[in-house]
Order: C-alpha cells, then structure tokens, then sequence
C-alpha cells in the first residue's frame, strides 16, 4: 500500500486517538523542562514524567489493529483516567504552590501555572469519547470540538497569566491572547451552529491560530538563546516556555479534526440554511 493509499484511509476518529497517544507523550518533555526549575524539589513532579513515558505505549498497540483495540479496553480505561487524576492533582497542587494560602490575584499570576496540568484531563477525556461514542453517530464529533473549545479557553488564560508576570513588556505578547479570544468565539459559533461555510470558516481561523503558535515558537526560541546563562539547558529552563506556544497549534489540529468529523455528517449549508429561514418565515 502507498503512503496515499494510507492517508485515504485516515478518519477523524483514527486521526484523534493518534492525538490522544502523540501529546500524552509529548506533554512528559514539557513538563521535564517545567519542572527542572526547582530541581524536582518533591517526588510527586516525576509522576507525570513517568505517566507520559507509560500510557502512550500501552495506547500505542490499539492504533494498529482494531482487534488489540478491542482487547485493551479496559487498559484504555484506566489510562483514560489515570490521565485525569494526574491532571486534577497537578491542578491542586499547582494552586497550593501559592494561591490557595493567600488567594491573591499576585499569587494567580506567578505560581505554578494552575491550567497547564488540566491538559491532561482533556486527553483522558478526548481516550474515554473515543471508547464510549461511536465515532459515526451525530454525538462524536461536537464533543471533540467541545473538548477543543475548553481547550482554547485555558490557552486564553494561559496566554493571559504568562504574559502578565512581565506587564506584557512587547505588544506581540498581546497576539497570542488576541488570536486565542477570536478562537474560542469562533468554535462556541462553530458548536452551537455548525453549517459548512461557518465550519470551513473555522479552519481559516485555524490555521492562524496554529501560525501564531509557531509565530511564538520562534520568539521564545530566541528569548531563551539571549536569556542570560552560561549553560544553554539554564537558559531553556528559566527562560521563555519553549513549548508552550505549540499549544496553539495543538488544539487548532484537534479543532480540525472536530470540524472534519462535522464535514463528514450531515452539517446543512450556509445557504440551505439560509433558504430554511425564509421558507420558514414565509410559511
């Protein structure tokens, strides 16, 4: 089989379980980074290194054969929520580093990012959709675009937060926060009103999102070579998140793949849509 004849036989549902095993994994270098800041100060900052060196490889079987699939349902399962309560008590214990003991909006800012570990919820969750809907029924689909969505609400937040510890010191840190707010706009329309044109539309927006995110890339890329520091594992470390404006491009391709799944359904028209409207008020 040629590597067109496999592409052809990618569907949004194979391309989203193939994002769950991909970022799960992913998720365990960013976190390296993160953490090597305080020097792993307390054990408990390995346990989601250790989960992202794990659950893709027990996830990785099922994307080859739909029979092992079938068989590691349950193992599926408990990754699924494993996934969740590391991102829970990631959460929490983000939160307790600072804010829960003084509940300032000083603290929100400048301890331990509290939305980052929610990722993790969203993946197990995104593992656990894919098990429990049928990935050609009309449910599918809105909910990968829903887990999108919060998606891009806590990369609105992030983006706010980050940006703020140093009073948004260039106007380009603005963008992030700007393409984020028209994300999340643009994919509560898409859910609640989801015709082709607005649903193509989306996957304009899209795609600029994910050109921010590798606009960002670059810019904290260079931030961290002229961050001052004799090693260069320090200036990556202390210096500008390197991988967390890939976090745009991350949850634009699972946007994508939401929208696909739409495109593939039975999603009217704009202008079906609209002669609906009026054959409707005619009547």
């Amino acid at each position: 089989m040629t590597l067109r004849e496999r592409l052809t036989t990618v569907t949004p549902f194979l391309a989203a379980r193939m994002f769950a095993v991909g970022n799960l994994g992913a998720l365990g270098a960013d976190i390296l980074l993160a953490h090597s800041a305080n020097d792993f100060a307390r054990r408990v900052e390995w346990l989601p290194i250790v989960f992202s060196l794990v659950a893709p490889l027990l996830l990785l079987p099922g994307l080859f054969s739909e029979r092992l699939h079938a068989r590691t349902r349950a193992v599926e399962v408990l990754v699924a929520l494993g996934s969740v309560a590391v991102g829970v008590a990631g959460m929490v214990l983000h939160l307790h580093s600072a804010f829960f003991e003084r509940q300032t909006m000083h603290d929100l800012v400048y301890t331990a990012p509290f939305v980052a570990p929610l990722s993790y919820v969203g993946l197990g969750l995104l593992v656990l959709l894919n098990l429990m809907e049928d990935p050609a029924g009309p449910a599918w689909a809105p909910w990968v675009l829903l887990l999108a969505l919060a998606g891009n609400v806590g990369n609105l937040g992030l983006s706010l937060l980050d940006h703020a510890q140093n009073g948004f010191f260039s106007v380009a840190e603005w963008i992030p926060v700007v393409t984020a707010a028209f994300g999340t706009s643009f994919l509560l329309v898409a859910l609640l009103r989801p015709t082709r044109g607005f649903l193509r539309l989306s996957l304009v927006v899209m795609a600029v999102q994910a050109a921010v995110g590798v606009l960002g890339l670059g810019l904290h890329l260079r931030a961290d070579l002229h961050h001052p520091g004799v090693l260069l594992r320090d200036r990556f470390v202390y210096g500008a998140p390197v991988f967390a404006p890939m976090l745009f491009a991350d949850i634009a391709l699972l946007a994508a793949i939401g929208v696909w799944g739409l495109l593939r359904s039975s999603v009217p028209d704009v202008l079906d849509a609209g002669q609906g409207t009026r054959r409707t008020a005619s009547t």
